[in-house]
């Protein structure tokens, strides 16, 4: 049987769009750091509203260069509810629940969200559910589940915490199912530009909130606000768009297991947070997960035709993440 490979702009698709999940899961976990040391000085909900602001602008001024317009009417739907329920909803539920539990706790409630998805795409969006994504997931879980275990603090958990992180989780699923359909009737810039814009009209009600505590913010809080919304949300949030339209929100969900590994590099590397043998064992399960969730099985990977390369794959197709 004659093998058959990707052409050469279908294997530039895939390279462009695994780029730009890698782009995204390295600045989330940048996130947690920043929202914990902003946390210290803006309240949940002015914390969201200038970190979308600050997106938003940021977005808007590609958008404007692009030229790119008004999203078609077809894809508001997706773009309106992501936009309340991710960019909004649980950019406040999460800011409040890292000043109600510790990190460990966040992290390990809020790594529910890619089981969610799964099982909320398998349902409505018809994704499959490949052996290979299960097994994945199922890895991937309890790696998050040591390495929030690890990271947990004696008497830093509260029942509001994990009730927010809970809330989180879940309104970070329903908004990525949302945006699927959205993605394809829309480019990636249009949909998170005018999601972020959806979340921060959602919160002008903490406007007072995020003008009085500015003029009493330290600037390196500020500037973490500020970075929140440039990158983890405005280039990251796109960067996620991009590589979700040439997959499915299974595998994209699958994809964000790499997170918790990132941030326990991170806090070695950037606070010299020296991690214990569970992290680390726990980081190394989260990354073989998401390797196994991404694979594919070799016969396929063998007599994949080049016009399915940019397409979902049932079977474990890697899809461009």
């Amino acid at each position: 049987m004659m093998n058959v490979s990707p052409t050469g702009p279908a294997r530039r698709a895939e390279l462009l769009a695994a780029g730009a999940a890698v782009v995204t899961v390295v600045l989330w976990a940048s996130a947690f750091v920043s929202i914990r040391s902003a946390g210290d000085a803006y309240s949940p909900g002015a914390l969201a509203l200038g970190r979308l602001l600050a997106g938003a602008l940021a977005l808007g001024i590609i958008c404007v260069v692009r030229r790119e317009g008004v999203p078609p009417k077809a894809a508001w739907r997706g773009i309106a509810i992501s936009g309340v329920l991710w960019f909004g909803f649980y950019m406040v539920a999460l800011n409040w629940a890292e000043q109600q539990v510790d990190a460990g706790t966040a992290a390990l409630v809020v790594n529910i969200g890619p089981v969610l998805i799964a099982l909320l795409g398998a349902r409505l969006l018809g994704d499959p559910m490949p052996p290979r994504l299960l097994a994945g997931m199922a890895v991937s879980f309890a790696g998050a589940v040591a390495v929030g275990l690890s990271m947990s603090g004696g008497g830093g958990s509260s029942v509001l915490g994990v009730v927010l992180c809970l809330l989180a989780a879940i309104g970070y699923a329903a908004g990525v199912v949302a945006q699927k359909p959205a993605l394809g009737r829309a480019s990636a810039l249009q949909v998170t530009t005018f999601g972020c814009l959806v979340g921060a009209v959602g919160c002008l009600p903490f406007a007072g909130q995020l003008v009085s505590e500015a003029g009493h913010a330290p600037a390196s809080a500020t500037l973490n606000m500020v970075y929140l919304g440039v990158f983890p949300t405005a280039l990251a949030f796109t960067t996620w768009a991009y590589a979700l339209a040439r997959t499915t929100a299974s595998r994209m969900g699958a994809t964000t297991y790499a997170v918790p590994a990132l941030v326990v590099l991170m806090s070695w590397l950037a606070l010299g947070e020296v991690p214990g043998l569970l992290t680390l064992a726990g980081g190394v399960l989260c990354l073989a997960g998401v390797a196994v969730s991404r694979s594919r099985p070799r016969a396929a990977a063998r007599v994949a035709a080049p016009d399915q390369a940019l397409e979902p794959q049932p079977e474990g197709a890697p899809e461009s993440a």
